[in-house]
């Protein structure tokens, strides 16, 4: 059951609501009317609540769904015993995101602008945004309509937030460009230095970053994730992509549409990605790489070459998944002779 402390319940919703939100098939005509107020785990749930269920691993304990309701598929069915009404879909899954989507919102911020926040007279705030405590809004900075700035965030000088764009607690932006419908969450760093040095006379010294951040539209970049701006062009964050939490971009890199970087995947300077390329949690890139549209980069591997399109690579270093796998196992069989 969702904690009412954290999440507007929209309910409740009859079960002839649900099967047309949830593009399924009410098996049980007469139970059109039939209300239910919450949705719940498989076995959690009891009366007056929808359930779930698409997994054949578990279908030895569908037996015990009390639930009032159950989308499933049909071929999982013959599980759910009698006392539970069906709905029957082709995606349960995608039922299930577009039920909790109807059911369930965030409480949503009232537009408004906290007495301690401090922003630059030359600042443009939208209509319909919030602004929270503590926030810091700098010169010149421009923020879209209906936006969401949480506490303690700092948008530094000359940034660009979209509409509809909302900035988790903490998190600090510079250099930056952001687009409409981003959800930058908490602790994100956008736009700090790259890590570029160049040795003179034994030391260290740092290479100036001029270049900025550019992140499209509906973008989202989870908690206490890194993109550094770029060392004299941009860094770019293309339309739809999706970073998880403690990720690092960094400078000059360039993501495709509709990319998903799981966490702790680490992306050396100058890499390009194309469109939809996805990434597995703690995947590292080595710098100046080209990664081809629809690549897979499985788990924990290390890329150190580049990556052709829809080509799906595994290991440290990275090789074409099929041909990791054949060494697993010739290694396996030379272990167990």
């Amino acid at each position: 059951m969702v904690d009412k402390a954290f999440f507007n319940n929209n309910g409740p919703f009859s079960l002839q609501q649900i099967a047309e939100i949830c593009e399924a098939k009410l098996t049980e005509t007469s139970k059109q009317s039939v209300m239910i107020n919450d949705i719940a785990a498989m076995l959690e749930a009891g009366e007056g609540e929808i359930c779930f269920f698409y997994d054949k691993k578990v279908k030895e304990s569908a037996a015990q769904i009390k639930a009032t309701a159950c989308v499933t598929t049909e071929e999982l069915s013959r599980f759910v015993p009698q006392t539970t009404t069906l709905l029957i879909a082709q995606n349960p899954k995608m039922a299930y995101l577009k039920l909790v989507e109807t059911f369930y919102t965030e409480y949503k911020m009232k537009p408004d602008i906290a007495s301690t926040a401090r922003i630059h007279p030359s600042a443009i705030i939208g209509q319909g945004t919030y602004v929270g405590d503590y926030a810091v809004i700098g010169e010149g900075v421009a923020i879209g309509e209906n936006c969401v700035i949480e506490p303690g965030v700092v948008i530094a000088r000359g940034c660009k937030i979209g509409n509809n764009t909302r900035i988790g607690a903490s998190a600090s932006i510079s250099y930056a460009i952001v687009g409409d419908n981003c959800y930058i969450y908490t602790g994100a760093r956008i736009g700090q230095d790259g890590f570029g040095f160049v040795m003179v006379e034994g030391q260290h010294k740092r290479i100036p970053q001029v270049g900025r951040v550019i992140i499209g539209n509906n973008v989202e970049i989870a908690a206490n994730t890194c993109v550094d701006r770029g060392a004299l062009g941009d860094t770019v964050i293309g339309d739809g992509t999706k970073i998880d939490n403690l990720v690092q971009v960094a400078h000059n890199n360039k993501l495709g549409v509709g990319c998903i970087l799981v966490s702790q995947t680490g992306i050396a300077g100058s890499c390009t990605f194309g469109n939809y390329v996805v990434c597995g949690g703690q995947t590292g890139f080595a710098d100046h790489l080209n990664i081809g549209s629809q690549a897979q980069v499985a788990s924990q591997s290390g890329v150190m070459r580049d990556v052709n399109p829809g080509e799906v690579v595994m290991g440290y270093p990275a090789i074409k998944f099929n041909d990791f796998m054949r060494q697993v196992a010739l290694l396996q069989k030379s272990i167990h002779r």
